[in-house]
């Protein structure tokens, strides 16, 4: 499992998730989060801080996500159907 590097973030300052940012090893996105207040709209729904999903700097790069199909279990291998692949079988 990996964890996310943790940055402050610039408009609340609150410590905040940064997941890998596709090509940009060192940049992060800010996950979205809810400013340290709980700041409500008019409507009533929480609004998230403003600082949610910016680009940020991560002290350390990023890596790319793995997954280890082995640690799924032990199922079966699906099988293949014999015969020519074919999008619709009339």
């Amino acid at each position: 499992m990996m964890k996310m590097p943790r940055v402050l973030c610039a408009s609340c300052g609150r410590d905040t998730a940064a997941g890998p940012v596709s090509g940009r090893l060192s940049k992060g996105r800010l996950w979205r989060h809810d400013a340290p207040g709980g700041h409500r709209g008019p409507d009533g729904l929480l609004v998230s801080c403003a600082g949610s999903l910016s680009i940020v700097d991560v002290l350390l790069p990023a890596t790319q996500l793995t997954f280890d199909l082995g640690e799924l279990g032990g199922e079966d291998p699906v099988e293949e159907p014999a015969g020519e692949p074919a999008l619709f079988v009339i």
